[in-house]
């Protein structure tokens, strides 16, 4: 099983759960932020996993959703010169980004990682940091139109550079006319995208190699798994799947669960609202559900119920598998998750 985390790029997380923290959103700078970034990541290494998704924020209060947040590509790059081994999967958002700038730059990254670095194409939903940065929202799913122009002009930038080519593009979006990348890539370039929505597994069956999902219980992801396995028999493409998930691992279940219970009942309602408020622009994930896990955290990590003994853990874990999914997108905050769960996932 492949294991992805999330690149140390937000301060001050959410705060759902009333006094889980102090909403404090110091960012550290200098050599304390370049220590702290270097550290983590050199931990990440030894830890065996497989790949770091460094996300793009570009707002937040702290409280219902992340807070501050440091860029994408900048973090990315500094990570790129500190890593050897991870792969680096760095979050774009189309509209706040062009993708000829985008392949340029991915191309320079490819070199110098020798083929870590991928991208996931993420179409946005926080309407409120479009309009901050005098960006066009569109609506859901011209957002997704938009990914997959962008999406279409990276590949076939990408792809014509390394035959040597020059690549010529006309869409709705973008533009390009003789675009030759130099450096030229040196591998294939692998394409993440996360959604839940029809319009999401449209494009994944057509655009994506791999799909982020939100977390959820089995028969949720086996519903969404087979839709978009359904949409690829068109196009004859496999897309592969990687689950978010956030451990809750105690000595027995009852100890788990009753550490649960707690969060459950500390969980402050006028925040869960705000968040939902927030997560408007998005369609498929964070819907309303009768699932109180759902608001413990931001990608509903405690819905996929990785919470238990080391054993209930591992079970659900191999559940997942069956169901087709290949890489776990963990927090990896729970000691014993990862000193008794997460060495067998890398060993296999």
């Amino acid at each position: 099983m492949l294991t992805c985390t999330w690149a140390p790029t937000v301060f001050s997380g959410h705060q759902i759960v009333q006094g889980q923290n102090d909403g404090s959103n110091e960012i550290p700078q200098g050599a304390a932020l370049r220590d702290g970034m270097s550290g983590y990541v050199a931990n990440l290494e030894q830890l065996g996993i497989s790949h770091l998704l460094i996300a793009q924020r570009w707002w937040g209060s702290g409280q219902e959703m992340e807070a501050s947040s440091l860029d994408c590509l900048a973090t990315t790059a500094f990570i790129a010169a500190h890593t050897e081994r991870i792969n680096l999967v760095t979050a774009v958002h189309p509209g706040f980004f062009h993708p000829t700038a985008v392949a340029k730059w991915g191309t320079t990254l490819d070199r110098l990682t020798e083929g870590r670095w991928s991208i996931n194409v993420t179409s946005g939903w926080n309407l409120r940091e479009f309009d901050m940065y005098g960006v066009d929202a569109l609506d859901h799913d011209a957002r997704y139109e938009r990914a997959r122009e962008f999406i279409e002009v990276l590949r076939g930038a990408w792809d014509s550079s390394a035959a040597n080519k020059p690549f010529d593009y006309r869409g709705r979006y973008y533009h390009t006319d003789g675009l030759c990348l130099e450096p030229r890539p040196v591998g294939p370039l692998t394409v993440f995208q996360g959604g839940q929505s029809d319009a999401a597994i449209a494009m994944a069956a057509t655009h994506s190699d791999w799909m982020f999902l939100n977390g959820g219980p089995p028969e949720k992801i086996a519903d969404i798994i087979e839709r978009v396995r359904s949409a690829c028999a068109a196009s004859g493409r496999v897309v592969r799947f990687a689950l978010y998930a956030q451990p809750l691992c105690r000595a027995t279940d009852a100890q788990a669960w009753a550490e649960i219970d707690v969060r459950l009942g500390a969980v402050d309602s006028e925040l869960v609202a705000r968040r939902q408020r927030s997560t408007s622009g998005a369609q498929g994930m964070w819907a309303a559900t009768d699932d109180p896990l759902t608001v413990l955290d931001t990608n509903e990590g405690f819905a996929a119920r990785l919470i238990g003994s080391p054993a209930t853990v591992h079970e659900r874990i191999e559940t997942f598998r069956a169901l087709g999914v290949e890489m776990l997108h963990l927090d990896l905050r729970d000691r014993l998750f990862r000193e008794q769960v997460l060495p067998a996932l890398n060993s296999v």
